[in-house]
């Protein structure tokens, strides 16, 4: 069983607006995140919720879904991958740990960093895209203990430089690894590249 995390909690300072309710395709953005998440037949897709918590859940009403609320969302990134990891069931062999902003990733890229996954969960699974590591990120059980005494706002990128000895790099087609959308100018030139 591999399990989803996928980080929804934020302010989006930078955007000016709650980017995860931007509607892309008839779909808001972290709804495009969660459907790819399913489709991917990964369980449980834990969805990490903070600010204007209500929105964001009312934007993925009618999927299977599980919620757990980070209050603490403002002090960044590893308050809420603890969060979604608290939840998480036992039988969990990893965690892919999912970007709520992550517009054109889906169940296929997915997969295919599952498939890289060795039958031992000892692994971090990376994307790669030209030589580039992106995300979503996938890391085996043997790590849970480490990802949930993270703080602050830099999420797992420690993790993976402590144990660059684990990481396999999963390269992929296109550049959707590496797309998020953190700004109002990233999310112009998104729609210009889409039009």
């Amino acid at each position: 069983m591999i399990a989803a995390v996928i980080l929804a909690a934020g302010m989006a300072t930078r955007m000016g607006e709650n980017k995860l309710l931007i509607e892309i395709d008839g779909r808001p953005l972290v709804a495009r995140v969660a459907d790819a998440a399913l489709g991917a037949g990964l369980a449980p897709v834990v969805v990490v919720t903070g600010h204007e918590a209500h929105r964001v859940q009312a934007a993925l009403e009618g999927r299977p879904l599980t919620f757990a609320h980070n209050p603490d969302f403002a002090a960044g990134l590893a308050g809420s991958l603890k969060a979604g990891m608290a939840v998480l069931p036992v039988e969990a062999l990893g965690v892919l740990v999912c970007l709520g902003d992550m517009p054109d990733v889906s169940a296929a890229h997915l997969s295919r960093i599952v498939a890289a996954f060795p039958a031992n969960g000892r692994a971090i699974c990376v994307p790669t895209r030209h030589g580039r590591r992106g995300n979503p990120v996938l890391l085996g059980r043997p790590l849970f203990p480490e990802m949930q005494a993270l703080t602050g706002d830099i999420g797992a990128r420690g993790l993976i430089a402590k144990h660059s000895d684990l990481v396999r790099e999963v390269p992929m087609d296109d550049d959707a690894v590496l797309t998020d959308l953190d700004t109002a100018e990233s999310w112009l030139a998104y729609r210009r590249r889409n039009r």
